[in-house]
């Protein structure tokens, strides 16, 4: 057995970063920028009104008061989007609202709460007091306040979240170059296994794994092809894997055991190359990783998962997102891990790492973990329950309640340091 630290750096190490593409901007959400973005616009273009009021000259409220207020004359009205012809002069003021161009001549813009506009309803509206006295720049954003034309706005590398979605189109850019995203084939192997929404045979089970693995895959930013089942035959498994020669990535579940049909890194060796198939993990012990043959003389890397659910999933989080996060350009690999006080005992019984599903709440300012329930690695249900997974070391036999522990959360994303 290797430990997890061999596993996942021999995994990198045959995982490359992919291509860049062109993509859609609301396409690109979790993607990796491939190229620094400038600016070929100032934004906003204009000097604009930062709140709906009136263009004036600042000068002119010099006097301004609650009780004796600068009268001037309104002479226009501009909207956003609209520019005003007419020239703010002394003693005039235009009527604005937020986002409109600053007219000429105007240096300020005065809140419509800081006239005297309401007690005017009704009266002739070609004139307005202002209550009192503003700066000039009062209430205006400034041409280029946001984004200098010509100026560099998001770097290589930077992970598209919706913040980086809204300045692309700011930017007037309805596409963007990023890494590709990749496609991820999705095999699960077993006699056992009947697809869902179809009748179960006595003695036979739902293909729950290639819905949790390929839907880590999507959560993760890859495009999960699904390749159905293989049954336990080597000409089933071939064919299958066949099928997936386009992918960038090759995840099977089941089949790495040390069974008599357990013979998906027997078939690795034939097809391509298989470098382990066990962890000093637990769960996840059986996995083997290797590379098999590709399209276009491509090797494509191969992660044989265990066929029980907990155990697909915790390695998957452990070893393939990772992965394919490696793919994607991005470079935060490790979950967040907070400290937590355990509040029941785990037993480490066989010198294996332990990753216990557990439920981690807050109190009074501490972090607490408690076991999902029993810890067995075919009961899915407690992956739903948890939101992270206690790490027991090797060489600790066993975790008393009350002890601080790590725990690695699992909904938590990559970008969160603590």
């Amino acid at each position: 057995m290797i430990s997890v630290e061999q596993a996942f750096e021999k995994i990198l190490s045959y995982v490359p970063v992919l291509e860049p593409e062109q993509a859609p901007i609301l396409d690109t959400l979790g993607q990796v920028l491939a190229e620094d973005i400038f600016s070929d616009i100032n934004i906003p273009p204009l000097d604009n009104a930062a709140m709906d009021g009136y263009a004036i000259r600042a000068k002119d409220t010099a006097e301004a008061g609650s009780k004796t207020p600068t009268v001037l004359r309104v002479i226009d009205t501009v909207i956003a989007g609209a520019i005003s012809t007419k020239e703010v002069a002394p003693g005039t003021a235009i009527r604005i609202m937020t986002g409109a161009p600053v007219p000429k001549g105007a240096d300020a813009v005065v809140r419509f709460e800081d006239t005297d506009e309401t007690e005017r309803q009704g009266a002739a509206q070609n004139e307005i007091g202002v209550l009192c006295k503003l700066k000039p720049g009062a209430n205006i954003r400034r041409a280029g306040e946001d984004v200098v034309k010509g100026s560099l706005i998001l770097k290589k590398g930077t992970v598209i979240r919706p913040a980086e979605v809204g300045v692309l189109a700011s930017l007037g850019k309805s596409k963007a170059p990023v890494i590709r995203r990749p496609v991820v084939a999705v095999l699960a192997t077993g006699n056992e296994l009947v697809e869902v929404g179809k009748p179960l045979p006595p003695g036979r089970i739902y293909n729950s794994n290639t819905y949790s693995v390929a839907a880590l895959v999507k959560r993760y930013g890859g495009i999960p092809k699904i390749l159905g089942i293989a049954l336990d035959t080597e000409k089933s498994l071939i064919e299958k894997l066949r099928q997936g020669q386009d992918a960038d990535m090759l995840i099977t579940s089941g089949g790495v055991s040390a069974g008599d049909y357990d013979m998906v890194k027997d078939v690795l060796a034939k097809e391509g190359e298989i470098t382990f198939w066990t962890v000093r993990m637990k769960p996840g012990k059986p996995l083997a990783f290797g590379t098999i043959k590709g399209s276009k003389g491509r090797s494509i890397p191969h992660l044989g998962l265990p066929g029980n659910p907990v155990s697909s999933m915790v390695t998957f989080e452990l070893f393939a997102r990772p992965a394919i996060f490696k793919m994607m350009g991005k470079k935060n690999f490790a979950k967040p891990a907070v400290e937590a006080t355990l509040e029941e005992p785990i037993a480490n019984t066989d010198g294996r790492r332990v990753f216990v599903r557990t439920i981690v709440e807050k109190r009074g300012g501490k972090f607490y973990a408690r076991l999902t329930g029993p810890q067995g690695s075919g009961i899915l249900t407690s992956m739903s329950l948890a939101n992270g997974l206690v790490i027991v070391p090797e060489d600790k036999a066993e975790v008393k309640a009350g002890e601080v522990v790590n725990v690695m959360m699992l909904d938590w994303n990559e970008e969160v340091e603590l």
